[in-house]
C-alpha cells in the first residue's frame, strides 16, 4: 500500500506513456496484495469507481465483484451503461441492484435535503452490505478514493459520499488511484479503454437527482429532473459544450404555476437550468448559454417533458448560491 501523503517528486499523469506507466505499476501492485483473494467494489458508473473496476478487471480479473445498485436517482441511461461497458464488454462479475422502489418508498413525503442525503447514504450501504452478505470468500474493498477525498476527509472515501459502511464489513482496503488528481484518473481511464462519456462524465452529487428534484421527491417530478437533463446534455453536446462546461443540469423545484397548454390553462412545474464554470468547486461563474442554444432547449422540455410549462435560467454564481439547489 502506498502511503496516503502524495509524494513531492511524484511525476503528473498528463500523457497514454505516462498512464500506461502508471496502470502497469499497480496492477502489480494489485496483484501483489490481493494475490488469490476476492474483491468487491461498488461501482457507481462515476469516473473514479469505473476507472478502479477496470484497473482490477485487468489486474485480477473475475476475482473481483461490482456491486452496481441503481436506486433510482441516477441519469437517463447510466445503470444501462454500466452494465454495457462492464459486464457486456469488459466480462466483469456484476451484480446489479434494481432498488429504485426501495429508496423512493424510504424518500416520501421527506422534503429537508439533509434528511433526503442520510436516507439516501444509510439505504445505499444497507442494500450494499446485503449483497456482500451473500457472498463468500471475500477479503477487500476496493473504492474509488482520490488524493482530494484524502486533503479533505481522511483516508477513507464514502460511496458516494454519503455514509460509511458497517464495521461487520471488515475488509482490507484497496485504492488504487488514491494519489491522483481528478483530471489524472481521467487519462487513466482514457488508456484503460474506458469511453469518452463515462471518463468525462460531470461531477454528480452523491444522493443524485434526488437532490435537483427539490422538496419531497415523486415519481412523476424524479421523471421530469431526468428526461429535462437528458435533454440539457443532448443540447450540449450538439453544440460542441461537453467538455467545455465543467457543469450543467436541470433542477425542478416542487411548486407549479400557470401556464396554457393545448388551448387549456395548465398548472405544471418549472425547470431550471444551471450551468456553472469553476477550477475548485469553492467559486463558480455562470456559463453565458447563447439564445437560441437557450429557446431549443426551451422548446425541447416544454413539449416533450410531462408536467413541465415553464424553463428558467439561473445565473446565480457561487458565493451567493451554491452549485447545486439542495
Amino acid at each position: 500500500m502506498l502511503d496516503n501523503v502524495r509524494p513531492a517528486d511524484m511525476q503528473r499523469i498528463e500523457t497514454p506513456v505516462q498512464a500506461k506507466e502508471f496502470i502497469d505499476q499497480q496492477v502489480a501492485l494489485i496483484r501483489e496484495q490481493v494475490g488469490d483473494g476476492r474483491v468487491l467494489l461498488a461501482l457507481s458508473g462515476g469516473v473514479d469507481s469505473s476507472v478502479v473496476a477496470a484497473l482490477l478487471i485487468k489486474a485480477i480479473g473475475q476475482q473481483l465483484t461490482c456491486v452496481h445498485v441503481n436506486h433510482g436517482l441516477l441519469r437517463k441511461g447510466e445503470p444501462e451503461q454500466v452494465i454495457r461497458v462492464f459486464r457486456d464488454q469488459m466480462n466483469a462479475n456484476l451484480i446489479y441492484v434494481d432498488a429504485t422502489d426501495r429508496f423512493l418508498d424510504k424518500l416520501a413525503n421527506v422534503s429537508d435535503p439533509e434528511q433526503k442525503r442520510k436516507i439516501i447514504g444509510k439505504e445505499f450501504i444497507d442494500v450494499f452490505a446485503e449483497e456482500a452478505a451473500k457472498l463468500n470468500g471475500i477479503r477487500f474493498l476496493a473504492q474509488g478514493t482520490i488524493y482530494p477525498d484524502i486533503l479533505e476527509s481522511g483516508p477513507v472515501k464514502s460511496h458516494h459520499n454519503v455514509g460509511g459502511l458497517p464495521p461487520e464489513l471488515n475488509f482490507e482496503l484497496v485504492e488504487p488511484i488514491r494519489l491522483l488528481f481528478k483530471d489524472e484518473v481521467r487519462v487513466v481511464g482514457k488508456a484503460l479503454g474506458l469511453p469518452e462519456g463515462m471518463v468525462e462524465r460531470q461531477p454528480f452529487p452523491g444522493p443524485g437527482l434526488g437532490v435537483r428534484c427539490v422538496g419531497a421527491i415523486t415519481r412523476d417530478r424524479l421523471n421530469a429532473v431526468r428526461e429535462s437533463d437528458a435533454i440539457l446534455r443532448e443540447e450540449f453536446a450538439n453544440a460542441g459544450l461537453q467538455g467545455k462546461v465543467w457543469q450543467y443540469f436541470t433542477i425542478v423545484p416542487d411548486f407549479k404555476s400557470t401556464g396554457v397548454r393545448d388551448g387549456q390553462r395548465s398548472y405544471e412545474w418549472p425547470c431550471v437550468l444551471r450551468a456553472v464554470n469553476t477550477r475548485d468547486a469553492m467559486t463558480a461563474t455562470i456559463e453565458p448559454i447563447p439564445y437560441d442554444l437557450l429557446a431549443r432547449i426551451t422548446d425541447r422540455i416544454t413539449h416533450e417533458v410531462p408536467g413541465v410549462n415553464r424553463v428558467l435560467y439561473d445565473i446565480t454564481p457561487k458565493p451567493v448560491g451554491t452549485i447545486e439547489w439542495e
